[in-house]
């Protein structure tokens, strides 16, 4: 169950980077307070699935499903560049984040 949680607090991670890359530097309402909601939703859940996963594994699966997880959005609909070397970027961390789940 902590890795399902982890994985929410990682997709919330997701949420408010992409909210505040919209509220263009909290001057718009709306996607600023989804920002906030947001982080308080993602470090909420990363400290409940920290009661049961190591401190290095939890911060890592939750920073590496952000940081994916923003480059995959900025990419689909922000119309961010891609290129090969961040595509194998993302793939490392991937395979990262699959080796630290494999290690628990």
């Amino acid at each position: 169950m902590s890795w399902i949680i982890l994985i929410f607090a990682g997709l919330f991670e997701v949420l408010w980077a992409t909210a505040m890359k919209q509220s263009d530097g909290f001057t718009k309402l709306w996607p600023a307070i989804t920002t906030v909601a947001g982080m308080v939703a993602s470090v909420g859940l990363l400290a409940v699935a920290m009661k049961s996963l190591p401190l290095g594994t939890a911060y890592t699966v939750w920073t590496g499903i952000g940081g994916v997880g923003a480059f995959v959005v900025g990419v689909i609909f922000l119309d961010e560049m891609l290129s090969f070397t961040k595509i194998l970027a993302a793939g490392f961390i991937l395979c990262g984040l699959i080796l630290m789940k494999m290690g628990k």
